[in-house]
């Protein structure tokens, strides 16, 4: 098992094919997909032939960034994953944090702890000088989990999707964190 990172309550690794069942599970949960695709399962053969494959590829590509798979350390039960890479077109020192959870994990505080974790990494380790996240301005849940990982509200915007979601005529937020403004509110934290 490639471990990529370890928090209190999560492990964060390399998917491998075998992960396709776990894949197919989350991405068929309508709550999970909701803010997605508007609910619709994600078919087995497309998490087969694109999904696996994309996430696999990133860890040939790029050394740190990419798709891993969250496991429950105690229990070693798939929860979901996280993605930490450069959005198309972005530099690779501005890396974009993103998660999909099964429902079970929702409200306990893994995406946060997941995200706190790979933020850290990004600016200890990766180099990264910006983190940033987007989500759609209704998904009031991922919104509590960017803010409380530290990243701020940057701008609502609006993209063409190819389908309408409900909620979609709101637009998307972004957020964001710099590394400098991530430094000093570690500084300004005092010791446990």
């Amino acid at each position: 098992m490639h471990v990529f990172l370890e928090t209190e309550r999560l492990v964060l690794r390399r998917f491998t094919e075998a992960d396709e069942d776990h894949l197919v599970e989350l991405d068929g949960d309508p709550e999970v997909m909701r803010f997605i695709n508007g609910g619709r399962p994600t078919p087995r053969e497309e998490i087969r032939e694109d999904f696996l494959p994309a996430f696999l590829g990133y860890y040939e590509r790029f050394e740190g960034y990419g798709f891993w798979a969250a496991v429950d350390r105690s229990t070693g039960e798939f929860l979901g994953w996280f993605h930490f890479r450069p959005r198309k077109g972005d530099p690779p020192d501005q890396p974009e944090l993103g998660y999909r959870l099964r429902r079970s994990a929702w409200g306990r505080g893994y995406a946060t702890e997941g995200s706190r974790a790979l933020i850290r990494k990004g600016f200890t380790e990766l180099g990264a000088r910006r983190v940033v996240a987007s989500t759609m301005t209704v998904n009031a849940g991922s919104r509590r989990v960017m803010e409380k990982s530290g990243l701020r509200l940057v701008r609502t915007f609006h993209q063409e999707w190819p389908e309408i979601i409900e909620g979609s005529e709101h637009g998307d937020v972004e957020y964001a964190l710099d590394r400098e403004s991530w430094e000093a509110r570690q500084a300004g934290e005092r010791p446990a």
